[in-house]
């Protein structure tokens, strides 16, 4: 990544990160009891958050631009839905999967380098509750 890092994550940039590692929503602050705050895992990330170096920085912010470049290409695919094939084109019946499948892949990715769990909006590749 080129340019200036800046020395803090700004708000949007801490939103869009815990979004993409399956953390809700932080609220407008610190204040109350809210279970969520409280967990060990969210913990550490708002401290990572907060204490990064610029070098580990500018690799988060690097995992958030490919992220929000692959979050953006999955809703298009709705655009082929309907198509099967047409004269030589021969639509990939897998592609909302596989673009799914890359995005949370990216996602776990960058919960690794923070050095936390997928938070529980991302949930555990091959791993399903039945209640």
């Amino acid at each position: 990544m080129s340019g200036t890092v800046p020395s803090a994550f700004s708000d949007a940039q801490k939103a869009d990160i815990r979004r993409f590692c399956g953390y809700p929503a932080y609220g407008a602050g610190a204040a109350g009891f809210n279970s969520w705050r409280f967990f060990q895992a969210y913990g550490t990330l708002e401290y990572r958050l907060n204490n990064l170096a610029p070098a580990e920085m500018a690799v988060v912010l690097q995992y958030v631009s490919t992220l929000a470049a692959l979050e953006a290409a999955i809703p298009p695919t709705s655009d082929n839905l309907d198509t099967e094939s047409a004269t030589a084109w021969t639509h990939n019946a897998n592609e909302l999967r596989d673009r799914m499948a890359l995005f949370d892949n990216w996602r776990r990715r960058l919960c690794g380098f923070l050095g936390l769990p997928p938070g529980p909006a991302l949930g555990q590749p091959g791993v399903s509750l039945v209640v």
